[in-house]
């Protein structure tokens, strides 16, 4: 039984790849899989004074724990503009101040949603070239476009094919741990 870290790169209550993440490990079975929600994780901006004048929050040390004890990761990255999040790119930068390789050796699928019908194409994308450079090992990718039309009760993806695009990748993620 493998240990998944589940979570969305999003400080949205209402956050929709958060509830794409909870959709997705709702299925998983014969795993821990321990699912958070990064609403409840209040972090200031980077900055290199900021650190030496007040060093690393616990809640952060305990993510970057909660990450190295995980086999495996489940991120869904929210899109701003057509790239990640400010705070996702902010978590990414004090966590790699932590351990630079705070990700090494971890297989992750990746994920990201959106109200558009590109489905956080360009979040993905950057996030996806990013995450190697922390150790991460990029297994799988699925996007989901028009969350609303698509996922917006939260029970089941409704178009069949990306349905089955979202199991693949699942399923080819948990082939790795």
């Amino acid at each position: 039984m493998a240990k998944i870290l589940a979570f969305a790169g999003s400080n949205s209550s209402q956050s929709i790849n958060y509830k794409l993440v909870k959709h997705t490990v709702e299925d998983i079975e014969g795993h821990d899989v321990q699912l958070l929600n990064l609403a409840n994780f209040p972090f200031p901006m980077y900055s290199e004074d900021f650190e030496k004048e007040n060093g690393y929050s616990n809640s952060m040390i305990e993510l970057k724990d909660d990450i190295s004890a995980a086999d495996g990761l489940i991120i869904s990255v929210n899109e701003h503009n057509g790239n990640p999040s400010a705070y996702f790119k902010n978590l990414l930068d004090w966590l790699s101040r932590l351990e630079r390789n705070f990700m090494q050796d971890k297989p992750v699928f990746l994920m990201s949603t959106a109200s558009g019908k590109r489905g956080g194409m360009g979040a993905i994308a950057v996030i996806q070239s990013l995450l190697p450079r922390f150790g991460a090992e990029v297994v799988s990718t699925f996007t989901l476009p028009l969350f609303k039309e698509n996922l917006g009760d939260g029970k089941k993806i409704l178009d069949s094919d990306l349905a089955a695009k979202h199991q693949e990748a699942l399923e080819s993620f948990l082939g790795k741990l």
